[in-house]
C-alpha cells in the first residue's frame, strides 16, 4: 500500500515540522540553527541546565518537553537519525553555565556516538557537563547489559524530575544523582501490532501477520522477544507488568509510576482499557499506583502498539514529579 502522509519535500520534512512546532509554541520554544529547540525564556544560569539530543520523527518527543521545569535544549536529527556532533556541542556551550549542565541521552547506537564526540570537545573546552544514559528496555531481558538495552519512554519523566530539582536550585551533583536513581529503578517494555512507514521513504519499517503483535519490539522496529498471536488487553497487561516488576524488583508495598506511552496508531479507549488491566495486576500483588500518565509522549509514526513503563517512586521522586512545569506537551500548574 502507498504510504499516505500529508508532506511536502521528503528531505525538508525535519526543517518543515520544526518550523510549524516553533511557530505553534512560539510563546515556549524557539528554533536555532543547528535545529537547537530552546527555551524562549531562558533559566537563571545559577540552576543546571538539561540538554538532550534525539532524531525526529518520534513527536512530542524530544523537543515537546523544551520548557520551565524540563529541558533547556533540546538537538534534533533527521527523522529517526540522531544529530551530529557539532551541533549537539553547540548545544552544550549554549547551555554552559557556572551551576553546569546535565546531558540526558538514550541509548541509541548513533545518539551515543554523537554524544561522545560532543562530550569530547566539550571536556576539551573546559564545559562543566555530567552525561547520563537511559537504558530501561527489557526486552533484551533485565540482566542483559546496558550496552544491550534502548533508551525509550523512560526519558520523559526522567527530564521531568530531574528538570524539576534542577529549578529547585540542585547542584549539578545532586541532579545527576537524582536522575540517576530514578534511571536505575525504571523500565520499560514495547509491544507493536501494526507497522509504521518511514515518512521520507515510505519503507515499512517490519512486517506482522493481521493477527500477530510482537512484545519488545523498539521504537524504529528493532526486533523484540518474536510474533505473538494478539492478546486481549488483560493478558497484555499482565504479561508486560510482570516482566517489568521483575526488572525494578517491585514487591507488595511499593508505589509505582505507571505510563501507558501510545506509539502513534493506538487508541486512547485501547490504552485506557489496558491501564484498567495493569492496576487489577498490582492490586492483586498489593502495589500502588501513585502516579500515571496515558497518552503519546513518544511516537513512532503509525505505528500500533505502546510502550508500558515503571518505576519505583519514593517521597521525593514523587513530590519532584508533580512539581510545576511549562512546556509544549506537558505542564503541571
Amino acid at each position: 500500500m502507498a504510504m499516505k502522509k500529508f508532506i511536502n519535500d521528503p528531505s525538508r520534512l525535519t526543517e518543515e515540522l520544526l518550523e510549524g512546532f516553533a511557530l505553534a509554541h512560539r510563546d515556549i520554544v524557539s528554533v536555532s540553527p543547528g535545529r537547537l529547540v530552546t527555551r524562549v525564556q531562558p533559566k537563571s544560569p545559577d540552576k543546571v541546565a538539561l540538554v538532550t539530543l534525539g532524531g525526529a520523527g518520534h513527536e512530542p518527543a524530544l523537543s515537546g518537553f523544551v520548557g520551565e521545569g524540563m529541558l533547556d535544549i533540546s538537538v534534533v536529527g533527521d527523522i529517526f537519525a540522531a544529530p551530529g556532533p557539532p551541533p549537539v556541542f553547540e548545544a552544550l556551550k549554549r547551555a554552559d553555565r557556572p551551576a553546569g549542565t546535565l546531558f540526558v541521552v538514550l541509548n541509541h547506537a548513533g545518539d551515543v556516538l554523537s554524544a561522545d564526540m560532543a562530550m569530547q570537545m566539550a571536556e576539551a573546552e573546559g564545559l562543566k557537563v555530567r552525561k547520563l544514559l537511559t537504558h530501561e528496555d527489557i526486552a533484551a531481558g533485565p540482566d542483559a547489559p546496558e550496552t544491550d538495552r534502548r533508551g525509550l519512554v523512560g526519558c520523559i519523566p526522567l527530564y521531568k524530575i530531574a528538570g524539576a530539582a534542577a529549578e529547585a536550585g540542585r547542584s549539578l551533583e545532586e541532579v545527576h544523582a537524582i536522575a540517576e536513581r530514578f534511571n536505575r529503578n525504571m523500565a520499560t517494555l514495547a509491544v507493536a501490532m501494526k507497522a509504521a512507514t518511514h515518512p521520507a521513504t515510505g519503507e515499512t519499517l517490519f512486517a506482522l501477520a493481521d493477527d500477530e503483535m510482537e512484545i519488545g519490539m523498539g521504537q524504529h522496529g528493532e526486533a523484540g522477544t518474536g510474533p505473538c498471536k494478539i492478546r486481549s488487553a488483560d493478558e497484555t497487561a499482565a504479561l508486560m507488568m510482570e516482566r517489568l516488576l521483575h526488572a525494578i524488583g517491585a514487591t507488595k508495598g511499593d508505589r509505582l509510576m505507571v505510563i501507558l506511552n501510545g506509539a502513534g496508531a493506538t487508541t486512547l479507549m485501547e490504552l485506557y482499557i489496558v491501564l484498567n488491566g495493569v492496576k487489577k495486576y498490582l492490586d492483586e500483588r498489593g502495589i500502588e499506583i501513585v502516579a500515571c500518565r496515558v497518552g503519546e509522549l513518544l511516537t513512532v509514526q503509525e505505528m500500533a502498539g505502546f510502550q508500558m513503563f515503571a518505576a519505583r517512586m519514593d517521597d521525593e521522586l514523587l513530590a519532584l514529579w508533580n512539581a510545576p512545569c511549562r512546556t509544549p506537551s506537558l505542564t503541571v500548574a
